[in-house]
């Protein structure tokens, strides 16, 4: 789901600021301590762990949101392969503004970098099928636009943003509606009556589900929840061209690849931000 650019930048300076408040405070109290005012340096950010890169246009946001002047040689950017030794980038400037700027830059390109790293995991599992792996709501609060930018980074495709840029009838829609039919159905009229023009998801729990999601047009995709290898290899054939298709529930690096091969277009799996552990860099002095 292509999040418009605007919202992004938004959310990315909401972010940026929210954090610089909640650490910074009224000073940096340990720099302004013993650092002079004037004084200049130059830091490199260290890599410590293979993995993927993210977050180099991030720390530029940062960097340039506590002060304009801090300059960055990029030498590494989002995207590449990076290995244990590798130097990212030099960030040069005022020191006590980089002093400032370090731990929120490095708690977002940590984080950000171990979830491309996951996420471009699975798209080489994933090489050679038509299966294509998305990220889903099971973000850290607060910071789901780099969660979600650091999966596009990774090779991955971007699910729906929230709850308001697609619809997505899950166990629990279906189950208050009474039943999937009626939840498909009330969702039409709702958009019709509503003048929103939404993409329609429905979880089917078992083949019968299908079959009767299947009598409804306007569904975009199904989402073929918690089924086994045989049953979604059956779940692919009965809907064909009906609309997309994508596998949900515990997909692991280990499964994902038999799950492609039973022909879904997408697999979905939130393991790729709720289960990650930040990537090891450092910023240095030189």
């Amino acid at each position: 789901m292509a999040i418009d650019q605007n919202f992004f930048n938004r959310e990315v300076d909401r972010i940026i600021k929210t954090a610089v408040r909640e650490d910074v405070g009224d000073g940096d109290f340990s720099s302004l301590a013993c650092i002079p005012k004037e004084a200049e340096g130059k830091a490199e950010l260290l890599v410590k762990e293979d993995g993927i890169l993210a977050g180099v246009d991030f720390a530029k946001r940062v960097f340039e949101y506590i002060d304009e002047n801090l300059e960055m040689e990029v030498l590494k950017s989002d995207g590449d392969k990076i290995s244990k030794g590798d130097i990212a980038f030099v960030v040069s400037g005022n020191s006590q503004s980089i002093l400032k700027a370090e731990r929120l830059m490095l708690n977002g390109m940590q984080r950000m970098s171990a979830i491309a790293t996951k996420t471009n995991r699975f798209v080489e599992l994933l090489e050679g099928t038509q299966t294509k792996i998305l990220d889903t709501r099971k973000t850290t609060p607060g910071i789901r636009v780099l969660e979600k930018w650091a999966v596009k980074i990774g090779g991955g495709v971007n699910h729906r943003f929230g709850l308001f840029d697609m619809i997505m009838l899950k166990d629990n829609h279906i189950d208050f509606a009474g039943g999937v039919g009626k939840a498909i159905e009330k969702t039409k009229d709702f958009l019709k009556e509503n003048n929103k023009d939404l993409k329609i998801i429905v979880e089917a729990r078992d083949l019968k589900e299908i079959e009767e999601i299947l009598k409804h047009d306007d569904v975009h995709r199904i989402l073929i929840d918690n089924f086994n290898y045989t049953d979604t290899r059956k779940a692919v054939e009965m809907i064909g061209n009906q609309c997309q298709t994508e596998s949900s529930g515990n997909i692991t690096l280990k499964t994902a690849r038999k799950y492609a091969e039973c022909g879904v277009d997408f697999i979905s799996s939130g393991a790729l931000t709720h289960s990650v552990y930040n990537l090891d860099l450092s910023l240095k002095a030189i």
